[in-house]
């Protein structure tokens, strides 16, 4: 007989065996005690197995070789533990060759990082759907932690104190972002994802549109078109600050699209490795965001 439950619903659970003889009325009763003798030594055996299975600790992803939130989340802790160090060697390297009488940075840490993440950045993203190489995110992370601290030197050399600013507000609204989405009230959604993607486009060509003002020097200040002005009820209000906050909106919506991945992946049974890319999305995600603050508040600081 079927079970209500739909998770009985296996034909393994709804075993037939028709045409077999009905018994007589004592070979009937003989089967019936021996049938119940059976089915009390089976559950027996059932609980047994059972109460072991309940007391033994849960397997983790090294026993069932499945993607794990918590497996992912130490992939993820550990990739950031490499790029903090080779931000460290970037901020030193950065400010090596500043003295009173010399106060210049050196950008070869910050472009050789860029350089290097974004190389291996592409390589990870179109090589991961055959074969998943911890050692090229780890490499990424390495490249990453250049470029990060390159930049934070050299911010924090013109405006001190801007790095702390810019990490506390990073933490903030990665905390605030995983909270929303743990409680459920923040989800990805293909409306939603359809709006992202054109909006990430949009600002790509308005980045790229910036970058080759600045490089003919048809826009003038340290962040091109990011520096304009724009009046608003009398209030001259940069472009860059408007356009830095829509940008951090979507930084944001790119974490609850990690997380709602992350999350899928778990689900599905995803292969372990398969952490590792989890951990590498929220990587460039979280970097992205930590530099979209750190440009806003230059730019207000600047103002």
């Amino acid at each position: 007989m079927a079970s209500g439950n739909f998770a009985f619903s296996n034909p393994a659970f709804q075993e037939e065996r028709p045409g077999l003889t009905p018994p007589s009325a004592q070979q009937a009763g003989a089967q019936t005690q021996t049938a119940a003798a059976t089915q009390q030594a089976t559950a027996a055996a059932v609980n047994a197995q059972l109460e072991g299975a309940f007391a033994a600790p849960p397997a983790g992803s090294l026993q069932t070789g499945r993607m794990t939130v918590e497996d992912t989340v130490a992939k993820t802790l550990g990739l950031f533990a490499v790029l903090l160090v080779t931000a460290v060697v970037g901020w030193v390297w950065t400010m090596a060759p500043v003295t009173a009488a010399n106060p210049v940075p050196t950008i070869v840490p910050w472009i050789i990082g860029m350089l290097g993440g974004f190389v291996l950045a592409m390589v990870v993203s179109f090589t991961s759907r055959k074969k998943v190489r911890p050692g090229l995110i780890f490499g990424y992370a390495a490249f990453e932690g250049l470029f990060v601290g390159g930049i934070s030197a050299y911010f924090e050399l013109l405006f001190p104190g801007i790095v702390v600013q810019a990490a506390i507000a990073t933490f903030a609204v990665v905390g605030v972002v995983l909270a929303l989405f743990a409680s459920g009230k923040v989800r990805a959604s293909a409306r939603a994802n359809k709006i992202f993607l054109v909006a990430i486009l949009g600002y790509l060509v308005f980045g790229l549109v910036n970058l080759v003002l600045m490089w003919t020097g048809v826009t003038q200040g340290m962040f091109g078109l990011y520096s304009a002005k724009l009046s608003i009820m009398g209030i001259d209000i940069p472009l860059g600050l408007i356009i830095g906050v829509l940008v951090v909106l979507l930084a944001s919506y790119s974490l609850v699209q990690d997380f709602d991945m992350i999350q899928r992946g778990v689900r599905n049974g995803a292969p372990r490795e398969l952490g590792w890319l989890g951990g590498f999305g929220i990587m460039v995600t979280v970097v992205w965001l930590y530099i979209e603050i750190l440009r806003i508040i230059a730019i207000l600081r600047s103002n």
